[in-house]
């Protein structure tokens, strides 16, 4: 792999000062009015823009998909083909979760049928955390591509290569979806049903 330092440190640098202002929706900015799933489209589009359109994969903000999560329950059903605030909510922590997470995590972390106050103190905590996150990640990236970056800070794990720091990232990535989903597998357990906490070596967590 071959990439210009410049344009790689100036794509970090503008992508830093983009987190460092996005915030998610509170609640009360969401709109109740009733709205049809292409104007839902376009809503959720508008609000998590930090999700690059080149990324065609997999895209998660589509009729299909929301017709998908509607069909496994993930969240509530339409209202007469109309979508309001509850629904809404429940699609910006999906379709953020979702880029990391499977639907069977996804719906243990959000559970589905929640009332309206119940939801509305899960969806603003985790718009809390959402935030709390970028935070955090945007300091890591600066520290981990200190080399790219020209900062001054010392780190085991700053680089000046593009591909290194590409391989770290996925790898963080993937610990952290593997931490979520250990931790969750303990939901309800105590020390007596929940597995010992002996670590070994070579043979892993038992």
């Amino acid at each position: 792999m071959t990439f210009d330092k410049a344009l790689i440190a100036g794509k970090l640098r503008r992508w830093e000062k983009y987190l460092d202002e996005y915030r998610l929706p509170a609640w009360e900015e969401l709109p109740d009015i009733g709205l049809y799933m292409d104007q839902v489209v376009t809503l959720l589009t508008r609000y998590l823009d930090y999700m690059p359109p080149e990324l065609k994969e997999e895209q998660v903000i589509t009729p299909a998909a929301i017709n998908n999560y509607v069909r496994k329950k993930i969240m509530p059903e339409p209202v007469k083909k109309k979508y309001y605030r509850r629904h809404i909510a429940y699609l910006i922590m999906v379709c953020t979760l979702k880029q990391c997470l499977s639907i069977p995590t996804l719906q243990a972390i959000i559970p589905a049928g929640l009332d309206e106050e119940a939801l509305k103190q899960t969806y603003s905590s985790y718009v809390k955390r959402h935030r709390m996150a970028c935070t955090y990640f945007v300091k890591q990236v600066r520290i981990a591509a200190g080399g790219i970056l020209d900062h001054e800070l010392e780190s085991e794990i700053a680089t000046d290569d593009t591909g290194d720091l590409i391989s770290m990232v996925a790898v963080i990535s993937g610990f952290s979806r593997l931490l979520a989903e250990k931790l969750l597998l303990l939901d309800g357990k105590d020390l007596e049903n929940g597995g010992s906490i002996e670590v070994h070596s070579h043979g892993g967590e038992q």
